[in-house]
C-alpha cells in the first residue's frame, strides 16, 4: 500500500506533502514546490525540451549507481494533460539514465526524487526556468547556448527567444548560425566539440565564409587535416591572399601549407644579401602546390637546389666563423 501511495501523485502521502510547500526564486520567477520520491514511470519527459541531442550517458549511469540513487532531485509539475502524471521542467537527463537503469532490471532505482510545482507552469515560466538553472552550470559556456537559442527560436521565434534569453535579436541570430554550423561538424571523436569548431570558424569574416569553404573546412576537419580548432583563426589571413586561398580549396591545401602561400606583408625595404634572401623565400613561399607535383623528379631542378643547399652552408660557415 505505501509503495502504491509513492507512485500516484493524487494519493494522500503526496496530498499530504503539499502542507510543506516552499518558495523558490529562479532568477525572476519564484515557484512554490514541495519535494517527494515517486516511481519513474509518473514523470514525463518534456517534449519542448530545450536541451536536444541523445541523452543516454554511460557516465551518469554509474555516477547514479556510485551515489546508490540520484543526488539532485528532477524538478517537475503536474502534467496538464495525463492525470496522475508529473511532466519534467529540469532533469530529462536524470530521468532518461534512471529508466535505463531500471529497464536493465536494478530496480532500486525505480523511486526517484522529485521536486514538485504547486501548479502547471506556461511555456515560456518554464523555458526561463530551465535556462536559469543551466546558466548556473558549467555546461552553459561549454555548449548549451547555442543550442538553446536554437531550440528557443524554433519554439518560439526570434523575438521572445532573445527575450528570455536576455540579448539582442543580432546576438541570438550569432548563436543560432554558430549552432547550424556545428551541426555540420559530425566525424567528430567529441560530438561536443562541433560546437568549439563552429565558435571558431565564425570568427572569420562572413563575407570570407562563401558555401566552398564551409564545406573543405568542414571535409579538412573530418579527415583530420585540420585537428586543432584554434588553427582556424588563421583562416582570416590565408582568405585575404588570393594565392593561398586558392590552395586552401584543394584537395591538398591544410592550413600549414596555405600559410606558407601568403604573400610577404608590408615591410620596411631590406637592401643587400637580407634582402635578397628574404626575396628568394618569398619567391619559394608563392609557388603553388600544384606546380610543385608537376616538378617532382626534375633532374634539373633538383640539380639547382644541391648547388644552393651546397651555397648556403657555405654562406652560414663563413658567417658563424
Amino acid at each position: 500500500m505505501a509503495e502504491d501511495a509513492l507512485r500516484r501523485p493524487d494519493s494522500d502521502a503526496v496530498q499530504h506533502n503539499v502542507v510543506g510547500l516552499q518558495e523558490r526564486r529562479l532568477g525572476r520567477t519564484i515557484l512554490r514546490t514541495y519535494r517527494t520520491r515517486v516511481d519513474v514511470d509518473v514523470v514525463v519527459p518534456n517534449d519542448r525540451q530545450p536541451r536536444l541531442g541523445p541523452k543516454e550517458d554511460d557516465e551518469l549511469q554509474r555516477q547514479i549507481e556510485a551515489n546508490e540513487g540520484l543526488f539532485e532531485p528532477l524538478l517537475v509539475e503536474p502534467h496538464p494533460e495525463l492525470p496522475q502524471k508529473y511532466r519534467i521542467i529540469d532533469g530529462d537527463r536524470r530521468w532518461t539514465n534512471s529508466v535505463a537503469l531500471v529497464s536493465r532490471g536494478k530496480e532500486q532505482y525505480r523511486q526517484i526524487p522529485v521536486e514538485i510545482t504547486d501548479r502547471t507552469l506556461v511555456d515560456e515560466e518554464r523555458l526561463r526556468v530551465w535556462i536559469y538553472i543551466h546558466r548556473q552550470r558549467k555546461e552553459w559556456d561549454a555548449k548549451e547556448k547555442e543550442m538553446v537559442a536554437y531550440r528557443l527560436v524554433d519554439l518560439l521565434g526570434r523575438a521572445s527567444a532573445a527575450n528570455i534569453l536576455g540579448i539582442t535579436v543580432r546576438e541570438l541570430d550569432k548563436l543560432v548560425d554558430v549552432f547550424e554550423l556545428s551541426e555540420k561538424f559530425t566525424n567528430l571523436r567529441e560530438p561536443g566539440a562541433a560546437i568549439t569548431w563552429a565558435r571558431e570558424l565564425m570568427g572569420v569574416s562572413k563575407k570570407l565564409l562563401t558555401p566552398s569553404l564551409l564545406d573543405a573546412v568542414v571535409a579538412k576537419v573530418g579527415q583530420k587535416r585540420i585537428t586543432n580548432s584554434k588553427d582556424l583563426r588563421k583562416l582570416r589571413r590565408i582568405l585575404r591572399d588570393p594565392v593561398a586561398k586558392d590552395h586552401f580549396l584543394t584537395d591538398e591545401g591544410d592550413i600549414a601549407s596555405s600559410m606558407l602561400c601568403i604573400a610577404p606583408a608590408e615591410r620596411d625595404t631590406k637592401t643587400g644579401l637580407v634582402g635578397e634572401l628574404d626575396a628568394a623565400m618569398d619567391a619559394m613561399r608563392r609557388v603553388p602546390w600544384t606546380t610543385l607535383e608537376e616538378l617532382k623528379g626534375n633532374h634539373e631542378l633538383l640539380q639547382r637546389i644541391d648547388a644552393a643547399e651546397a651555397l648556403l652552408r657555405n654562406l652560414r660557415k663563413t658567417l658563424s666563423s
